[in-house]
């Protein structure tokens, strides 16, 4: 669970226990003068609304999508990656997108800079997650986590839908046919 979840989720704790303690006085009276099985009745419905409001707070499908990446080719060293991927750039005119991203050889890492905008990734990996048809250097364990540590995938896009991702495919069959395709359940929620 991630910490923002966490922190929602202490929130909603608090919220209910708030809403239950501050109407606890004037319903344990209202209770008192009900039968004995009210009172039961009224537990179980507070127990099973905050239950399903937990449930529904902690769905955890909800941060993942199924996307389909294309990859023209993956390897360990970043630099014949990157030259490759320069060379597709300019022989289909795909851009290219680092998100700011560039490889650290100090930590071994494609890295944000360390002075990114954003504190809790500065100086680490963020992966690319969303659908796009761009250029991109990614860890293939973002896509397929049976891959080996720290191998790289030169990505070439990422799609909703498998016809887009096989027409891609194709393309890419052209200039290496090593490319393929992977269907990847992508986490796509708060990385915060």
């Amino acid at each position: 669970m991630t910490q923002k979840r966490a922190k929602e989720v202490l929130c909603i704790y608090f919220i209910l226990i708030v809403l239950v303690t501050a109407c606890g006085h004037k319903q344990t009276q209202e209770i008192s003068e009900q039968p004995e099985g009210r009172k039961d009745t009224l537990t179980t419905l507070v127990k099973s609304d905050l239950k399903e409001k937990l449930d529904s707070t902690l769905n955890v499908d909800d941060e993942y999508a199924t996307y389909y990446v294309v990859v023209a080719d993956t390897g360990a060293n970043y630099y014949t990656l990157r030259g490759k991927m320069l060379k597709i750039n300019k022989q289909f005119d795909i851009p290219i997108d680092t998100i700011g991203r560039y490889y650290n050889a100090k930590k071994n890492l494609i890295a944000l800079p360390d002075d990114a905008d954003d504190e809790i990734y500065a100086g680490d990996y963020f992966p690319r997650r969303y659908p796009s048809g761009n250029l991109s250097l990614e860890y293939l364990s973002v896509y397929q986590p049976t891959a080996k540590d720290k191998t790289i995938a030169l990505v070439t896009g990422i799609y909703e839908n498998e016809t887009s991702a096989d027409s891609a495919l194709i393309a890419m069959k052209k200039v290496d046919s090593r490319s393929f395709k992977l269907k990847s359940k992508i986490y796509v929620g708060c990385m915060h």
